[in-house]
């Protein structure tokens, strides 16, 4: 037996069995990026002249620049992407070539590898890939083995879904409103933290929640204006979708706790007790609007790490694994009907209570319209993106109600609320006096 190994472009290895060969198996024959399992013993043991065979294994690390991935012609419109060296095998100087069993070709990939995307074990054929007599037989994110039941000139080719091209018209929406939506965003969120609130006011949830979706809308669109740079680092994109998945959960989440506080404040409009308020300090709603969140994510991170980054870096939708925030938000607004609906209960059998206070009995019907517009405006417009299936119309609608949720609070909160506009027209005066003097 005899074995040459050469290792420039391209890697060669040579293996020869004689008449008087002792091995019951042949070694592997191995290149930097890819190896090769043959029967060359059977082989020999065939060519009853000689008793004799031999196999050239080569490969082409830049041969993929003329036997492109695209000359692989398939009848679905997908993505071509070489995942492998290209690798040739012969057997010269053999009379009897016929296989004794299948070749088996190990490859070692060469790009990052697409869990959604579909491998092929191919050959060259005159002009094109094909693959006839081949097919893969185990995979993983690092290697792949193949079977062939001929030798020839051999690739890995992996097909990945083409990437929809993006609707200018949901490009341009998307410029648009989700800009006017963070305006005001954080105009709300001055007006909360800046305006003078009636005693009682509790405002940590209104505050909050828009602090966490004024974030997570920024983040998502400074995501989608430079995907192209933030794609390629899969890391990067991982855990912006992991951030936007906190983000946008927390705001679910201080949307629950204002439709609590409400609700607490029926169930006790007579009389609110000092305990009620020590239980329910901002400190303490801090820690529960945010851990929960923070929980969820943390789970899905441990029971799938994979399922964050998808193409617009946000949550992949295979494996189920988009339940990780749409079921935590099916929780919370299922939740927060029945708390709802508990509060209209309650308000309908106060009103018919003599000694409640007629202000306070006011607020509090007010205070239940605005919530019930807060879950009807972040709430529906997540319902609906559930059913958009690719339809445009849907997708504008939800992309419009989804983007102004800022602007609706802004409206609901701040601009129908007697007390803010008052204090927003001796703001306006005192600046036009100011300006006046200057």
């Amino acid at each position: 037996m005899d074995r040459t190994i050469g290792v420039r472009d391209p890697e060669v290895e040579v293996f020869i069995v004689g008449r008087n060969v002792t091995l019951d198996k042949i070694p592997r024959l191995d290149t930097t990026n890819s190896s090769v399992d043959i029967d060359l013993i059977g082989i020999a043991k065939n060519n009853n002249e000689t008793r004799s065979a031999a196999v050239a294994f080569m490969s082409y690390n830049t041969m993929e620049n003329l036997l492109k991935p695209d000359f692989f012609n398939t009848l679905n419109n997908t993505v071509k992407t070489m995942m492998s060296t290209v690798i040739s095998a012969t057997l010269p100087k053999t009379t009897n070539t016929k296989l004794t069993k299948p070749v088996n070709f190990t490859f070692k990939h060469i790009r990052e590898f697409d869990p959604n995307g579909s491998l092929s074990c191919v050959y060259w054929n005159i002009s094109e890939w094909i693959v006839d007599g081949c097919s893969v037989l185990e995979t993983n994110s690092n290697y792949t083995v193949c079977s062939c039941v001929h030798l020839s000139t051999f690739a890995l080719i992996m097909q990945t879904s083409r990437p929809s091209e993006r609707d200018s018209l949901l490009e341009l929406l998307n410029l648009v409103c989700v800009p006017v939506g963070l305006v005001f965003f954080s105009l709300a969120l001055l007006t909360f933290a800046f305006c003078q609130w009636s005693p009682g006011v509790n405002n940590v949830a209104r505050i909050n929640l828009c602090i966490s979706l004024l974030s997570a809308h920024l983040l998502f669109l400074l995501t989608q204006q430079f995907l192209r740079l933030i794609r390629p680092h899969q890391v990067l994109c991982a855990v912006i979708s992991g951030a936007l998945h906190f983000l946008f959960l927390s705001g679910f989440v201080w949307m629950f706790i204002e439709a609590v506080l409400l609700f607490i404040c029926v169930k006790n409009l007579s009389q609110i007790s000092s305990k009620k308020r020590e239980v329910l300090s901002s400190g303490f709603l801090c820690v529960i609007g945010y851990t929960v969140a923070l929980v969820v994510v943390s789970v899905s991170v441990g029971l799938l790490p994979e399922g964050y980054g998808s193409e617009h870096c946000w949550i992949k939708m295979d494996k189920g694994f988009i339940w990780s925030f749409l079921g935590p938000v099916c929780v919370i607004l299922a939740l927060n009907m029945i708390l709802l609906i508990n509060i209209i209960i309650n308000l309908n059998s106060t009103l018919k209570n003599l000694n409640a206070k007629v202000s306070q009995m006011k607020q509090s019907k007010i205070r239940t319209f605005k919530t019930l517009a807060q879950f009807v405006i972040l709430g529906c417009s997540w319902i609906l993106g559930f059913f958009t299936n690719d339809r445009k119309e849907l997708e504008i609608i939800f992309l419009i109600l989804n983007s102004q949720q800022g602007t609706f609070i802004f409206l609901v909160y701040c601009v129908l609320n007697n007390e803010v506009r008052q204090q927003y027209r001796k703001c306006f005066r005192r600046l036009c006096c100011g300006l006046k003097q200057n």
